[in-house]
C-alpha cells in the first residue's frame, strides 16, 4: 500500500496512491491525515488497504506528486541515527579523530526538529550560503505504538512505513555545535521526506533482515552523484534503530527513525565517484572527507543557491517506488 499527503493545512489530506504512481483516491472518511491512521493503526490499515485494491481495479484520480506535502508534514517525533559507520568513520578520520570502538556496536542517534518538514517539491530555504548546506540521502521507517524497552527483534513489527528522506545539513554549523556537547540543533534546519510513505510488503523481497536492498539514487544538478545499496554496509538495522531509540522510553505511533546518510565501501576502502566506476555518495560531506584524506583539503564545493538535489528509489523494473524528491536551494527572505 502506497500513502501521501496532499498540501491542505498543517497536517496534509490523506490519500491512498496506486502502485504506479499515476493514481490516488481520498481516504478522508477512514482517516484525514496520516497521522491520524498510525494512531488506530490495525484498524484503519484494512480500510486503507480497500482503497488500495480499488485503485488495483483501475478507479482513481490523476496523481500529481508535486501537490503533495511530506506525508507526515510534522511528526511527533523524527530521530535519526547513524547506521552506515562507514560514513562516521570517514568523517572522524577526515578530521584526524579517532572513532570509538563502541561506534560498531552501539548506534548513534540524535532527535530532530519535526514540527516543520519541507515537502518533496518544495525549495530549501537558507540564510547564508557560508552555512555550508548539503544534502543527505537516507532511508527512513515510521512506527505504531513502540513499547519501552522492546528488543530489536520485535522491534520490527512495530515498522509500518518506509520513506526516503532529504536529511539538509549545514556543514559549517556543526563544529561549533558539537564543541558544546549538547548535539545538533542549528545545524539541522527542516528535513524534507518523500511524496509517498510505502508498507514494507510493496519492497516485496528487497525488504529483508529490516533493511532496504535497494539503490538509493541522488542527482546533484541533474548529474548522478550517488547509487549506493541501502542494504549493503548497514551496521544497524532497523529493528536495531528502533529498539536504540525506545530503550528508555516508549516512541508514540508516527515515529520517525532514520538510517543516517547511505553509505557503501569499496574494495574494503571509500567509496569512489560514480564517474570512477563508484557507487558515489550520498551527500557532499562524504566526497570532502575523501578529498582530505587523499589531498589533504576537499576540492567538492557545498551546495550554493540555485543548486538541485533529486533524490529517488526504483523497483527492479525501473518504476518509482517513493515518488522523487526535488529541491532547489533558494536564499530564505523573512
Amino acid at each position: 500500500m502506497k500513502l501521501a499527503s496532499l498540501k491542505d493545512g498543517r497536517d496534509g489530506r490523506l490519500v491512498v496512491v496506486s502502485r504506479d504512481l499515476t493514481r490516488y483516491l481520498p481516504a478522508d472518511d477512514i482517516a484525514s491525515t496520516l497521522q491520524s491512521a498510525l494512531d488506530d493503526w490495525k484498524k484503519k490499515r484494512p480500510a486503507l488497504e480497500a482503497v488500495s485494491a480499488r485503485l488495483g481495479a483501475g478507479e482513481g484520480k490523476a496523481f500529481d506528486e508535486s501537490a503533495c506535502a511530506s506525508p507526515l508534514p510534522r511528526a511527533y517525533q523524527w530521530a535519526d541515527g547513524s547506521a552506515y559507520v562507514n560514513h562516521v568513520e570517514l568523517v572522524r578520520k577526515a578530521r584526524g579523530a579517532e572513532m570509538p570502538a563502541t561506534f560498531w556496536t552501539d548506534p548513534l542517534m540524535y532527535q530532530g526538529g519535526s514540527d516543520s518538514f519541507l515537502g518533496p517539491r518544495d525549495n530549501i530555504p537558507v540564510i547564508d550560503e557560508d552555512w555550508g548546506i548539503d544534502f543527505e540521502a537516507e532511508i527512513v521507517v515510521v512506527t505504531d505504538d513502540v513499547p519501552m524497552g522492546v528488543s530489536a527483534t520485535d522491534a520490527v513489527a512495530h515498522i509500518q512505513l518506509i520513506m526516503v528522506v532529504n536529511d539538509v545539513s549545514l556543514r559549517n554549523l556543526i563544529p561549533g555545535e558539537l564543541a558544546k556537547g549538547f548535539g545538533f540543533f542549528q545545524s539541522k534546519p527542516s528535513s524534507a521526506f518523500s511524496p509517498i510513505a510505502v508498507t514494507p510488503d510493496e519492497l516485496g523481497n528487497a525488504w529483508r533482515d529490516a533493511k532496504v536492498h535497494l539503490p538509493l539514487l541522488s542527482f546533484l544538478n541533474d548529474t548522478a552523484f550517488g547509487k549506493p545499496d541501502a542494504g549493503i554496509d548497514m551496521t544497524f538495522d532497523f529493528g536495531q534503530l528502533v529498539a536504540h531509540a525506545a530503550k528508555s522510553r516508549p516512541l508514540g505511533a508516527g515515529t520517525i527513525i532514520g538510517s543516517g546518510t547511505v553509505s557503501n565501501k569499496l574494495d574494503d576502502g571509500p567509496g569512489k565517484p560514480i564517474e570512477d566506476g563508484g557507487v558515489g555518495y550520498s551527500c557532499i560531506a562524504e566526497i570532502r572527507t575523501i578529498e582530505t584524506i587523499n589531498d589533504g583539503k576537499p576540492s567538492t564545493s557545498f551546495m550554493k543557491f540555485g543548486d538541485r538535489i533529486r533524490i529517488e528509489m526504483n523497483d527492479a523494473s525501473g518504476g518509482s517506488i517513493f515518488g522523487t524528491i526535488d529541491q532547489v536551494v533558494e536564499k530564505y527572505k523573512a
